[in-house]
């Protein structure tokens, strides 16, 4: 198996340097037309995307705008995108996506589908660039990171999206709808929670250094987090828990479980955020947390305390369900009215009414809001049409929302209320937050 390794990563390193010698790749770019020069209504008029990260999450997101026409495909770990790549087999292979945003001149839009550490570094290269954007979620890594993300997408007037594929469901907007009617009256109190993490947490760095495997660049897959040497207990899928490249539960779920009380209640920016945990340390999230989010009044709805739960914590069980009903809800959200209660699974899904019989005789209010044409197609369709505006979760969106949520880890971490000033991102009580609001970068991986 590791003989088959080298063959692989030594045979993929020989293409990838002859096609370059020969000017293959170069000439290849040269002649892709991007499709808003050829017109909205050009013969093809399709997107010419790039793949950032397409194994794991990142394959489903390239799969999502297949229909496109997917021109360069660009991993770390060519073992891990083998699939990918033989799916899109005319697509430029690369290691780095800085060699490729640079040399593939005809590329119209990116996907990025890398752990969380990496999102802003690749998001804004390509923004800069005047490619449309679509980032998986959390947007991005920092606090910081968000609001630079949201300003130069906004300044460059390019397309965006998070990868928070609830908020284009019929649940997320059927939930507005109920609140707005007024199904459960003024709503003060919402929870939400997550099954996650289903990958280790509160654990320590591992002290042994296992030989890197040859179908993985080690050092583009830190990017800009501190070196360490490489371990299985990283990569794939585990860095999730590690403080260094993921944004543990809060980053995974949070964004979509989360996500209706932020839309159906116009939520800004917590003003304070508190939290509990299991025991923490420098390298990994605890093994669970609750966090309180607190809001002020505004002009859409009443102060709320928004509460998260992970790790296996859950808030109280609602009394008009069953506990047989109740542990069907790994995932969800709940949101309390003065005149009821309203659940939604995960990603925001089907809205219900508590107790559930109160379903049956219910009317459903009118559809005030515009649906979505699909997560993926609408992004694509905007990125067509130029329309930021028309990307339901783009950064304008999303960005903020997942500055929100990232304060709440900064509680978690720092293990204290935090009082936070949204407009210059200080955690007014807190000035050791702000290495995490603002991280420092490796050279040549900076934003």
């Amino acid at each position: 198996m590791q003989e088959q390794k080298v063959s692989i990563r030594n045979e993929n390193k020989k293409i990838s340097r002859r096609e370059f010698l020969s000017g293959t790749a170069a000439a290849m770019a040269l002649t892709v037309v991007p499709a808003h020069v050829l017109g909205k209504n050009a013969p093809s008029n399709k997107l010419n995307i790039a793949g950032i990260g397409v194994g794991g999450r990142g394959a489903s997101d390239v799969n999502g705008v297949g229909s496109e026409n997917i021109v360069a495909l660009c991993d770390v770990d060519w073992h891990r995108a083998a699939k990918t790549f033989e799916k899109f087999p005319k697509a430029t292979k690369y290691w780095d996506y800085r060699k490729m945003l640079e040399k593939e001149r005809g590329i119209d839009a990116v996907v990025i589908g890398t752990p969380d550490h990496l999102h802003a570094p690749q998001a804004i290269m390509a923004m800069k660039m005047g490619r449309h954007v679509y980032v998986e979620k959390p947007m991005a890594h920092t606090i910081y990171e968000c609001r630079k993300m949201t300003e130069i997408a906004k300044e460059m007037k390019v397309v965006t999206q998070m990868g928070n594929q609830g908020h284009a469901g019929e649940g997320v907007r059927l939930a507005y709808e109920f609140i707005h009617a007024g199904a459960i009256g003024t709503v003060r109190e919402v929870h939400s929670w997550s099954n996650r993490p289903i990958w280790p947490q509160g654990i320590d760095r591992p002290k042994d250094t296992p030989k890197v495997p040859d179908t993985l660049d080690w050092d583009l897959w830190l990017g800009p987090a501190p070196y360490r040497p490489y371990h299985p207990a990283y990569v794939p899928f585990k860095w999730r828990g590690w403080w260094d490249f993921g944004c543990g539960a809060m980053g995974d779920m949070a964004v979509h479980n989360m996500d209706p009380a932020f839309f159906c209640l116009g939520l800004g920016a917590p003003y304070a955020t508190e939290a509990e945990s299991s025991p923490i340390n420098n390298e990994t999230f605890p093994n669970w947390q609750i966090i309180k989010y607190y809001f002020a009044a505004n002009d859409k709805s009443p102060a709320i305390t928004s509460t998260w739960y992970d790790g296996g914590k859950k808030p109280p069980r609602p009394e008009e369900m069953t506990e047989v009903q109740w542990k069907k809800y790994s995932n969800g959200i709940l949101f309390v009215g003065d005149k009821g209660k309203l659940l939604s699974g995960s990603h925001a899904g089907t809205p219900l009414l508590l107790p559930f019989s109160r379903m049956k005789d219910y009317k459903r209010p009118p559809k005030t809001l515009k649906r979505s044409i699909g997560h993926h197609k609408e992004w694509a369709q905007a990125c067509k049409d130029n329309r930021p505006e028309d990307s339901l979760a783009g950064f304008a969106y999303s960005g903020p929302f997942t500055e929100s949520l990232l304060v709440g880890n900064l509680a978690v971490r720092l293990g204290k209320r935090i009082e936070w000033d949204a407009k210059n991102l200080k955690a007014t009580n807190a000035p050791e937050a702000d290495i995490l609001i603002n991280k420092k970068y490796r050279a040549g991986f900076g934003i």
